[in-house]
């Protein structure tokens, strides 16, 4: 049986929904349906979270700054979806992030989203020069929303044309936004904007309504 959560509406302004439990896929599924994502912390049973408030990327509002554009039309990598989650999760969690939430990425974090993409729900898009990977990004498509989970890149712009390349494709589904939980000073610049949690639960159930299948 999966972990059964609280109400995330009812979760105090640090965003904390429920300590403990497995990450199984079962138990992933049942939190991403409801907004909620682990976020380890040391010395903690697995945390849960529900942050108030939610950063989330409207793709109606997406800027694609010009320097990105101009890099656009220069990059000679090449994308592709799910070819390799293994090894872009695994690079997600090499790669330093000064600055970044701390060791969330753990080990056990690592497999648990193995195993959820091998049964259809995380997912990778991964960005190439030539046979090497250079950049990509994971995260997970629940009944009709996507929640980016961490990015990567070894080439400059790697992981922003990634992410451009993941937008497209959600955009083409017949997807309006994706969930990126933290708003970041990169994803601002982007377009993204935090909301309230009461407006971002509300619009991730409306998604969940609308049943697209994004992958």
């Amino acid at each position: 049986m999966p972990t059964r959560f609280p109400d995330p509406r009812g979760a105090g302004p640090d965003g904390l929904v429920a300590l403990g439990g497995d990450l199984e896929p079962e138990t992933l599924l049942e939190a991403y349906r409801r907004g909620i994502f682990p976020w380890p912390q040391p010395g903690l049973p697995l945390p849960w979270f529900c942050p108030d408030p939610r950063a989330v990327l409207e793709f109606d509002r997406l800027h694609v700054p010009r320097s990105l554009v101009a890099a656009r039309r220069r990059a000679r990598f090449t994308f592709t979806l799910d070819r390799a989650f293994p090894s872009v999760i695994a690079a997600c969690r090499r790669v330093p992030r000064p600055g970044q939430r701390g060791e969330w990425l753990t080990a056990a974090m690592e497999r648990a989203y193995v195993g959820l993409h091998r049964v259809g729900a995380a997912h990778s898009v991964e960005a190439w020069d030539g046979e090497r990977l250079v950049g990509g990004l994971y995260g997970v498509a629940v009944e009709g929303c996507f929640s980016g989970e961490s990015m990567f890149h070894l080439e400059p712009n790697a992981s922003k044309l990634a992410l451009l390349f993941l937008i497209e494709h959600l955009r083409a589904k017949g997807a309006g936004w994706m969930d990126i939980q933290m708003l970041t000073p990169h994803m601002e610049r982007l377009g993204a904007r935090a909301l309230p949690r009461h407006e971002f639960l509300a619009l991730l159930y409306r998604s969940r309504d609308a049943g697209r299948k994004l992958f």
